[in-house]
C-alpha cells in the first residue's frame, strides 16, 4: 500500500492506495475520520488491517487545532463538549463535503461507491454528514461515537436504504456504551436496521472490531477484484 499526504483546499488529508493500484483504476473508497484531539495519521494506520487490496482510502485532518500538552498538537471537528452557539460542526460539515468531492474527483470514484466512517467524534461527524447523503454513501460506520444534536438529523430520507455499522466498547468511560445503544435505537426507530456490536474494551478499536467491520464492509461495498 502507498500513502500520500495532500493539502486540499478544504482540509489536509492522507490517501492510501491499495496494492496493485494504477492511476485511473476504478476502486471503491473508504473515508475514515479521526476523533477529538487526534489526527489523520492515527486512523490511516487502519487501512492495512481492513483490506490492503480492494479499496482506496482517504483520511481527512479535522480543521481545529488543539494544544494537547507537552508541545503536541491535536485536531478536532468541534469543541468537546460542544459550546452553546458553536458553529464549528457546521463549518466542519461544509469542509468535509468539499473534501470528499475533491477526493472522489481525484481518484475517479463514482457516487454510491463510498463508505464513510469515524471513531469517537469522527463517528458523530459520520452520522451528521452521512445520513442525509444516501446517494453518495453506500454505508456508514460509527466506532465508539454518539448521535449529533437533533437539528443535524432533520431531513432524513423517508425510506432509509443505507447500511450502518455501530460498534462500542462496553467499558468505555469517554463516550458511554449507552450512547452507542441510543444511536442504534434512534436508527432502528427510523427504519435503518443498523448492525450493532459491543466489545469488552474501553475507548479504543480492537482487532475483533476491525474483523467485524471488514466483513460488513465487504458485504455493503464489495472490494475491487
Amino acid at each position: 500500500m502507498r500513502a500520500k499526504q495532500h493539502d486540499g483546499w478544504a482540509l489536509r488529508y492522507i490517501t492510501v492506495e491499495p496494492d496493485g493500484y494504477s492511476n485511473g483504476d476504478r476502486y471503491p473508497l473508504v473515508v475514515l475520520l479521526h476523533g477529538f484531539g487526534s489526527h489523520m495519521g492515527d486512523v490511516a494506520s487502519l487501512a492495512p488491517a481492513i483490506d490492503s487490496t480492494g479499496y482506496l482510502y482517504a483520511f481527512p485532518n479535522a480543521p481545529q487545532e488543539l494544544d494537547i500538552g507537552y508541545g503536541a498538537t491535536g485536531f478536532a471537528w468541534a469543541s468537546f463538549p460542544p459550546r452553546e452557539n458553536d458553529t464549528a460542526f457546521a463549518d466542519s460539515d461544509r469542509r468535509l463535503d468539499a473534501l470528499i468531492t475533491e477526493v472522489m474527483d481525484q481518484l475517479n470514484v463514482a457516487e454510491g461507491q463510498v463508505v464513510l466512517g469515524g471513531f469517537s467524534q469522527g463517528g458523530t461527524m459520520t452520522l451528521r454528514a452521512g445520513l442525509r447523503s444516501p446517494e453518495r454513501f453506500a454505508g456508514l460506520a460509527v466506532l465508539s461515537g454518539n448521535l449529533p444534536e437533533a437539528d443535524a438529523l432533520d431531513g432524513l430520507p423517508e425510506k432509509p436504504g443505507q447500511a450502518v455499522f455501530i460498534a462500542h466498547g462496553s467499558e468505555d468511560t469517554m463516550i458511554s456504551v449507552e450512547d452507542g445503544r441510543r444511536s442504534r435505537d434512534f436508527l432502528d426507530e427510523r427504519g435503518y436496521a443498523p448492525e450493532y456490536h459491543e466489545y469488552p474494551m474501553g475507548h479504543e478499536i480492537s482487532p475483533d472490531e476491525i474483523a467485524d467491520l471488514t466483513r460488513w464492509l465487504h458485504s455493503v461495498l464489495p472490494p475491487a477484484m
